[in-house]
């Protein structure tokens, strides 16, 4: 449970971040924005990229795996599509978003993980025994 909102939450400050990046390209009204944009991207991953992926195959093949790319923008756009406050605009932020995106939540992911290994708290905490 606690691993799912630190997901979410590097997720939306990641968001943030790459906002900074393309200030033209992408825009984030603010953080709730950004948190049910984490979660929309979360969703569209989970169920709408293994469609696109399995049905770009021949696409993805043919372009060594280039093709990769337009199918994270399409998730990318398509979750900004359904949220409020979230716009992805041009070509260039279609493209290299979703990229800055995984780079930097996988980055804080870690620390968060890190962080959580050096803390000695575990999600899984076990009961003493009587």
């Amino acid at each position: 449970m606690i691993g799912n909102l630190l997901t979410v939450l590097a997720t939306a400050l990641s968001l943030l971040v790459v906002d900074l990046v393309f200030p033209k390209g992408v825009d984030i009204a603010n953080f709730p924005a950004a948190l049910i944009a984490a979660v929309a991207i979360g969703l569209v991953n989970a169920f709408v990229r293994p469609v696109l992926s399995l049905l770009s195959l021949p696409l993805n093949f043919l372009s060594l795996g280039l093709f990769s790319l337009v199918v994270n923008g399409l998730c990318f756009w398509l979750a900004s599509v359904v949220v409020p406050g979230f716009y992805v605009n041009g070509l260039l932020a279609f493209i290299l978003g979703p990229v800055i995106l995984s780079s930097v939540s996988t980055f804080l992911n870690n620390y968060f993980a890190e962080r959580q290994t050096l803390t000695g708290s575990s999600s899984s905490q076990q009961l003493p025994e009587s």
